[in-house]
């Protein structure tokens, strides 16, 4: 049946997510410990390298960009909830579901078509860091904005998807209530 496989793909997605939950994890551990290390060692060493500087600002990109599906998946962002918190179930999918389909998946479409020429170009000359000393790897940094949309999109088909299921399991509780 199709709910079977409906709740699968939620399942791949929300597994997937997570995966990259934990990734980002370690890498905010890494970031912090990164930013200590230069921390220290400008004020105690007066040194300092670019390289390892800018890593901290591509660490921080990376955590914000991958880690916005995560926070999707836990109900992390920001909600405005002052009638929906008293909201059924049902109505509560309903609403999730519109705002993905009507909201989140549209930003997510714009965000990749708006984005796509910008990292293509910094790909196509391979685009390094303006400083002396900086790091190579601008084009990947760029990149992120489409994974960005990527993940976000495929963690809001998942919670299409979780919502639908909550809508159909209460259409079905309805009719056999009947």
């Amino acid at each position: 049946m199709w709910v079977e496989g409906l709740s699968k793909f939620v399942t791949a997605i929300d597994n997937f997510t997570e995966s990259i939950g934990k990734i980002i994890a370690w890498c905010t551990l890494l970031m912090v410990l990164l930013t200590f290390a230069i921390v220290v060692l400008r004020y105690g060493f007066n040194l300092g390298w670019i390289a390892m500087q800018e890593s901290v600002l591509y660490f921080h990109g990376l955590v914000f960009m991958l880690g916005a599906a995560y926070t999707l998946k836990k109900e992390g962002h920001v909600r405005v909830d002052i009638f929906y918190q008293k909201f059924s179930p049902y109505k509560k999918a309903l609403v999730d579901l519109f705002g993905a389909l009507f909201l989140l998946l549209p930003v997510c479409i714009f965000i990749f078509i708006i984005s796509f020429d910008y990292v293509a170009v910094s790909w196509r000359i391979m685009e390094k860091s303006p400083e002396a000393g900086g790091l190579p790897l601008v084009y990947l940094s760029k990149s992120l904005l489409l994974l960005l949309a990527v993940t976000l999109s495929l963690q809001g088909m998942a919670e299409i998807g979780r919502n639908l299921l909550v809508i159909i399991q209460e259409k079905n509780h309805k009719q056999e209530t009947k």
